[in-house]
């Protein structure tokens, strides 16, 4: 098991590089001079300051030199300099994380819950009008464009209702404290995290129901049925422990996909994490930020795929045992 976790471990380190060198060589392929981003429009016009900004920040080398540096930097922890907020990227991105892993992790959270409440229920009672309506729903969220659910939320929540807030992970009259800043924090949360969560919820729900449908038929329920067990017992103690192995499959699969739409939601809302500065980067063709961005995204990534194979040995215990036998 370990040995096999350190192969793993391996993997993801080399995926990292592969990762880093292509993003630098991506970014650096599109046009665009950061060095005329960095003198601002008044000195863009000067040939000479030009080139001496491309000389200070290494941009007169050839690509591959510049690539070279920007790894041997990376394995050193210095993700550089930001062009436009004149700061190091670490201190940024550091910055910007918390509220990031904040909205994914609530987002994600309330998707595998509710939707794996809402496809076991449904597999229950497969023909029921509830079921069918549950179905009618998850579809529709499944539909729907994850920045056209936020901006109807913030229609009918701000405009509407006016009932929570809509912008930034603050408000400037809030209770000062501990508790003040947690109730401030989990308000302004709210929007985001449904918005997110919303269409993940659906393919959850889905997934999870044709997941148990298929595992309620199964040999072992019928003999945990004929032993006198209650049906919670039988659904929620031997059917779902099983049937929820395709949803923790499909939560690491969707991890990035989770993060792209982060990046879409923060910017609906104004949400301060990684998403909105990597799109602020993007306006400002500020290189070293969005690179930084790109690597620590890509690690949560790997990371999120690396711990959902280790889920699978927790939730599954025939996997250790087929892990050991290949030792």
């Amino acid at each position: 098991m370990l040995r096999s976790i350190a192969a793993r471990i391996a993997q993801a380190l080399g995926l990292i590089l592969a990762v880093v060198a292509l993003n630098f060589l991506l970014i650096h392929i599109t046009p665009g001079d950061p060095a005329t981003v960095i003198v601002g429009e008044s000195g863009a016009g000067d040939p000479e300051l030009l080139e001496e900004i491309r000389a200070q920040y290494g941009l007169d080398r050839p690509v591959i030199v510049q690539l070279a540096s920007y790894v041997g930097r990376v394995a050193t922890g210095d993700l550089g300099e930001s062009y436009f907020f004149n700061q190091s990227v670490s201190s940024l991105i550091a910055n910007r994380l918390w509220p990031t892993v904040l909205l994914v992790a609530t987002a994600l959270t309330f998707a595998v819950v509710a939707g794996t409440l809402v496809g076991v229920f449904t597999a229950r009672r497969p023909e029921s009008p509830l079921s069918h309506s549950a179905t009618v729903l998850a579809l529709v969220g499944f539909s729907m464009p994850v920045f056209w659910t936020g901006i109807m939320l913030v229609i009918l929540f701000a405009s509407v209702w006016n009932l929570l807030p809509v912008q930034g992970w603050h408000d400037v009259s809030y209770t000062p404290g501990v508790l003040g800043n947690i109730a401030d924090v989990a308000e302004h949360l709210v929007l985001p995290a449904l918005t997110l969560g919303l269409i993940y919820l659906a393919q959850y729900s889905r997934l999870s129901r044709a997941s148990m449908l298929e595992v309620l038929e199964s040999d072992y329920v019928r003999t945990a049925r004929a032993k006198g067990l209650s049906e919670s017992s039988v659904v929620y103690k031997h059917a779902l422990r099983n049937a929820i192995i395709p949803v923790v499959t499909v939560i690491g699969l969707q991890f990035g996909a989770l993060l792209s739409g982060a990046l879409l939601v923060e910017t609906v809302f104004n949400w301060p994490g990684l998403g909105r500065l990597a799109f602020d980067s993007i306006l400002r063709r500020d290189t070293s930020v969005l690179l930084g961005v790109l690597l620590v995204s890509s690690v949560m990534v790997i990371a999120a795929n690396l711990l959902t194979d280790l889920l699978y040995t927790v939730i599954d215990p025939r996997i250790r045992l087929r892990e050991r036998s290949r030792v």
